[in-house]
Order: structure tokens, then sequence, then C-alpha cells
């Protein structure tokens, strides 16, 4: 982003500025077909049903993500910044309590497209150890965005640090993560958030 950036201080013509808005647009459209393909069809994803899905060519795909790899890797990444950056738009629009929940669903969608490209993430993320742990920050972060403003409200507890709630949510998602056990899950949310909320609210 920030080489990104300077090369459009630096573009001396709109019509330059506008192709790279296009492409980054481009980009966003196909990170966001292949998180839906990869929860949708899992390994089976083809990188040409992505393309199609996008609305762009295949050789678009190819340009900016030559490998599948790399698709996997920046889809990941772009999911992962935009369920941390959901709590801020959340907490505007709903008390915190609800907030965090509706963001515990949104969770488990997550975690469908990453069960569709745990093959090669496995990969990724032993050949990246930081890959995680920015994982595990950004989401800790979303989860305290969340517990501070439910704190202030009253209505989520303030001896539960965030760390431990994502904890518990990554138990849930472990006991019942697959798309078949759905149901289950936001059952266990619920009690998890049952033991989330101020009694005294």
């Amino acid at each position: 982003m920030a080489v990104a950036g300077q090369q459009e201080e630096n573009a001396p013509e709109p019509t330059g500025r506008r192709v790279r808005a296009d492409a980054r647009a481009n980009e966003d459209r196909l990170l966001t077909a292949a998180a839906l393909a990869f929860a949708r069809d899992g390994a089976a994803a083809t990188l040409k049903q992505i393309a199609k899905d996008a609305g762009v060519g295949i050789g678009t795909l190819y340009r900016r993500f030559p490998t599948r790899e790399q698709l996997v890797d920046a889809t990941y990444r772009y999911e992962t910044a935009r369920l941390a950056a959901r709590a801020a738009d959340l907490i505007g629009g709903l008390p915190a309590d609800r907030a965090l929940r509706t963001w515990m669903s949104e969770v488990l969608d997550y975690l469908a497209a990453k069960h569709g490209m745990a093959d090669t993430l496995k990969t990724l993320l032993r050949e990246d150890e930081r890959l995680g742990s920015l994982t595990r920050e950004r989401l800790t972060g979303a989860v305290e965005e969340f517990r501070l403003a439910g704190t202030a409200q009253k209505v989520i507890r303030e001896d539960v640090p965030a760390a431990d709630i994502l904890t518990a949510l990554a138990g849930v998602t472990l006991t019942a993560g697959e798309p078949h056990q759905r149901a289950r899950a936001e059952r266990l949310l619920d009690l998890l958030m049952d033991g989330l909320t101020r009694s005294d609210r």
C-alpha cells in the first residue's frame, strides 16, 4: 500500500491515478469473490470461477496473483483486515453487546473461507510465523473495541480481558466450526454472550 501511495503522489497525470484506482477496485472484487468461493467450494474453488465471479478476466487475476498461493495469502490478509475493521462499524450502529454478538457470527463466515483455503494456508502460516501472530493481534484488537464500548455502556463485564474472549470464541469454532454445525455454533455463541453480559444491566 505504501508503494502504491508513493506512486500515486508522484504520478503527473490524472489518468495514471484512475488506472491505479481501477486496479485497486479489481483487486477488492477478486479478493471478495475468492473468499466467497473458498467458503462455498472449499479446495475445489477454481481461479477461473473466482475471476468470473469478480467480473474480470482470468488474465487480470493472474497479473495480480500469479499463483494460487499468492491469492490465498492475499485473501486471508484481506478478510482478516475486513473482519477487524467491522468492529467500529458495528459499534457505531448497535449497542456494544449486540454488536459483539453480530461480529461473532461474522467470525463463523470468516472461518468458512479460511477452511476452504486450509491446505495452502497451513503452508503459508508455517513459512511466515508473523502472519498468524498478526491475525491474533488484529482480532484481539477488534474484541477490545467491543469490550471497551461494552463496559462504557455497562452491558459487558469489565473483568474479562479481550484475549480471553477471543480464546473462548476460538473454542466455539473448534468444537462447532464446520458449516453443517452452524446452528450449534450460534447456540454456543449465545451461551458465551450470556457469560459476558453484565447481570445488573
